[in-house]
């Protein structure tokens, strides 16, 4: 269950960690007019950055050309948290770095492995994220529900949503 007490003192905290547990989310390139595709993440907390491994001849590298501002967002293993992270989005040319994110997962989708030509790592620093945080308690949304219904202008409490912004974060 998403702690909605941790989304209000420690948003980034949560988000990172959610990121941890979930192996894929939706990345799109702002303005491309495509729908988001499915893609796996890996999360470099120091840096705050995100880097996909994909294939240099898909829709979504063409997109990206010399750079572009993109979305990647995630749903939380228990349904319960919800994030969209903005920034942008390039081509690296990182060996190393792709070395080290390199898996028998990735190389699954290469016909010849890592060292097939098209093997290419997207980067996307992280300028900022939304995140949404719910109640996985049936009861807690139950009596929210029922207090709603009962009072004038009332909407029910049943989460947190917050705005990072990692360009002014410390």
């Amino acid at each position: 269950m998403a702690d909605t007490d941790r989304t209000r003192t420690d948003a980034t905290g949560q988000l990172f960690d959610e990121l941890e547990r979930v192996h894929a989310g939706m990345l799109g390139v702002d303005g491309s007019g495509r729908h988001m595709q499915p893609m796996t993440h890996f999360l470099d907390r120091d840096a705050r950055c995100l880097r996909f491994i994909t294939a240099s001849d898909t829709d979504l590298v063409a997109e990206i050309g010399l750079g572009a501002q993109a979305q990647f967002c995630v749903i939380g293993k228990d349904h319960d948290f919800y994030a969209c992270l903005k920034g942008p989005v390039t081509v690296s040319e990182d060996r190393e770095k792709l070395d080290e994110l390199w898996s028998s997962v990735a190389e699954a989708w290469f016909e010849d492995g890592r060292e097939d030509t098209k093997v290419t790592l997207l980067e996307m620093p992280v300028a900022e994220a939304a995140v949404w945080s719910s109640t996985g308690s049936t009861l807690t949304f139950a009596w929210e529900i029922a207090k709603a219904n009962v009072a004038d202008g009332k909407t029910p409490d049943v989460g947190e949503h917050k705005i990072i912004d990692f360009r002014t974060a410390a």
